[in-house]
C-alpha cells in the first residue's frame, strides 16, 4: 500500500457477522484518539458524507451550547433523598422519553440542599436537552419541558443550547437517524457503554435557518399528538380486556386512591420494607378482594419448574447470529420479533442457560417491571438479556392465563409495589415465585386464554409507531436539505 510521508494507513477489525469479520484501513491521521475499530466503521463514514452533502452549515453541541454537563448520584437510600412533598425530583436516564413526559410520580427526591449545593451544576431549567449516556438506555434523548426545579444523576448528559436554536429542534436531530447514528458512533462498546462530556459536545448538527428547525419541530409535534391518540385507544381496547378478566374471575375492582397519612401496626412491618409506599391501604384492599374472590389463590412457586435471569453481555451485535430478545421486545402478552438483534455465534457459551424454548414465559425486571408474555414458536431458541427472567411452569395450570393475570391492570399494582432498590429499581426471582395467581379450573382458565384478544390493540400500537416513523423521515430530509 502506498504511503505518504503525514499519513500512513491503520487497520481495525470488528465483527458484522457470526463468522465473517469485518475489516478496514485508515489513515493514521484520521485517528481521533479513539482506537476501538467501532468508532471507525465504514457506515460512520456514509454519515459524514451526508453532513458535507448537506446544505446547512455543521456545527457541534458545544459550539452551540451554553452548558453541557451531569449529575450525580447520592449514596443509595441514603440521607440525600426524601419525599415527594419535599424534595426536588431527581431524573434517572430510565425516566426520560422522547414525548418528554416524565413521570413525577416514579422518582426519586433529593433535599433542597442537596439540589442548591452538591449538585447545583445539574440543576435543569425548561428547554433542556437530555441525553442517556450511560447503560442499557443510552442514546435515549428528551427535552425538559417543565417549570419545576428538578435535578439529574450521572447517567443522563443536559445541553442548555443558545437562545437563538430551538432546542426541540436539537432534541428531534439527534433521535433522528443521524443523530442516532452519531450517538452509536461515540459510545464505547463495554459491557456498560457510556458517553462522556467532551463527547456529547464533539456531536455535530446541521443548522437550518429558525424557520426550518420550526417546520420540523411542529412536524414532530403533531406526529406524537396523533401517536398517542392512537396509543390511547388501544389502552382503552386493553382496560376492555381486564374489565373482562376480573368479571370472569368475579373480583371487583376497588377505588385506587393513594392516602397522604395512614398507620400501619408495627407488627405488619415484614421482610424490612419500611417505605411508606409500599403500605399504602389500597393496595391491602387489592390483596385482600383477590384473597376472598370466588376462586382459591396460590402461589405462583406452585407450578414453577424452572426460574432464572437472563444473559448480560457486550452490545456486539452482529448483522447475523444469535437472535437477542431485548426488553424492548416484550409486550404485555406479545413478543415482537420484528426489531430483534443478533450476537455472534461465539457468544453461546457466555449466555449460558439464557436462551427460551416455545411456551417459556418472560417478565420484565427492571424498568417497567411485571411485563409478561409466553414465548411463542418464532422466538424458540432466542437468547434473552439480563433485563428479563424466564420461568417455566407445568401442566396444572394454563400458561396464557397466567400471563393475561399477571399483565392486569390489578395485578400490575400489586408488582409495581415490590420494586427494589433506589436507582434501577427491579423484582427478583422471590418475588416472582411468590406472585399469588387466582386457580378457577382450567376450564375456566382455558375460556379465559382463549377470548382474550390484543389483536386490534396491537394493530393501534403499530399504527402508532408508523406515523412517528413516517414523519422523522421527513423531518430527517428537511434537516439534512
Amino acid at each position: 500500500m502506498t504511503q505518504t510521508k503525514t499519513q500512513q494507513l491503520s487497520s481495525a477489525s470488528v465483527k458484522t457477522s457470526a463468522d465473517r469479520p469485518q475489516i478496514f484501513t485508515i489513515w493514521s491521521s484520521e485517528i481521533e484518539g479513539r482506537i476501538d475499530p467501532s468508532f471507525y466503521r465504514p457506515e460512520f463514514k456514509i454519515l459524514e458524507k451526508a453532513f458535507v452533502d448537506g446544505k446547512y452549515q455543521v456545527k457541534t453541541l458545544k459550539d452551540i451550547a451554553e452548558k453541557i454537563s451531569s449529575g450525580a448520584t447520592p449514596l443509595s437510600g441514603g440521607d440525600a433523598y426524601t419525599n415527594k412533598e419535599e424534595g426536588i425530583p431527581f431524573i434517572r436516564s430510565g425516566d426520560i422519553n422522547a414525548d418528554k413526559n416524565i413521570n413525577f410520580d416514579d422518582l426519586l427526591y433529593i433535599k433542597e440542599y442537596i439540589h442548591q449545593k452538591k449538585l447545583k451544576s445539574s440543576q435543569l431549567k425548561k428547554g433542556d436537552v437530555l441525553i442517556a449516556i450511560v447503560g442499557a438506555t443510552i442514546g435515549q434523548v428528551s427535552l425538559y419541558d417543565y417549570d419545576k426545579e428538578a435535578n439529574i444523576n450521572q447517567a443522563i448528559a443536559m445541553v442548555r443550547v443558545n437562545k437563538d436554536i430551538n432546542p426541540e429542534y436539537v432534541k428531534e436531530y439527534l433521535l433522528s437517524t443521524v443523530g442516532q447514528n452519531q450517538l452509536n458512533k461515540i459510545k464505547r462498546p463495554v459491557a456498560r457503554a457510556n458517553i462522556n462530556l467532551e463527547e456529547v459536545g464533539s456531536i455535530k448538527i446541521p443548522l437550518p435557518p429558525l424557520s426550518i428547525q420550526n417546520k420540523i419541530v411542529d412536524i414532530m409535534r403533531k406526529a406524537y399528538k396523533e401517536k398517542k391518540r392512537k396509543e390511547d385507544k388501544a389502552k382503552k381496547l386493553l382496560d376492555s380486556i381486564d374489565d373482562f378478566v376480573l368479571g370472569e374471575l368475579e373480583i371487583k375492582m376497588p377505588e385506587i386512591k393513594r392516602e397522604m397519612v395512614f398507620e400501619v401496626m408495627s407488627d405488619k412491618v415484614e421482610s424490612n420494607r419500611i417505605d411508606a409506599e409500599y403500605w399504602q391501604p389500597f393496595l391491602g384492599k387489592i390483596e385482600q378482594i383477590i384473597r376472598r374472590s370466588k376462586y382459591k389463590t396460590q402461589k405462583l412457586k406452585n407450578f414453577i419448574t424452572k426460574i432464572h435471569y437472563g444473559a448480560s453481555t457486550s452490545n456486539a451485535y452482529v448483522d447475523s447470529g444469535i437472535p437477542l430478545l431485548r426488553i424492548l421486545n416484550l409486550k404485555p402478552n406479545c413478543i415482537d420479533v420484528s426489531d430483534v438483534v443478533y450476537l455472534p455465534e461465539n457468544f453461546r457459551k457466555e449466555l449460558g442457560n439464557a436462551f427460551v424454548r416455545a411456551g417459556d414465559l418472560l417478565i420484565s425486571r427492571s424498568g417497567t417491571v411485571g411485563i409478561v408474555s409466553v414465548v411463542p414458536k418464532e422466538a424458540d431458541d432466542f437468547a434473552f438479556g439480563s433485563f428479563m427472567i424466564k420461568f417455566c411452569l407445568d401442566n396444572k395450570i394454563n400458561k396464557e392465563f397466567v400471563s393475561v393475570w399477571l399483565n392486569n391492570k390489578l395485578n400490575k399494582l400489586l408488582i409495581e409495589r415490590e420494586k427494589i432498590g433506589a436507582i434501577q429499581r427491579n423484582i427478583t426471582i422471590n418475588t416472582i415465585e411468590n406472585f399469588k395467581i387466582p386457580t378457577p379450573p382450567l376450564a375456566v382458565q382455558n375460556k379465559i386464554a382463549k377470548k382474550v384478544n390484543y389483536k386490534e390493540s396491537r394493530i393501534l400500537q403499530k399504527e402508532a409507531s408508523k406515523i412517528l416513523e413516517n414523519a422523522k423521515e421527513k423531518a430527517e430530509k428537511m434537516i439534512l436539505g
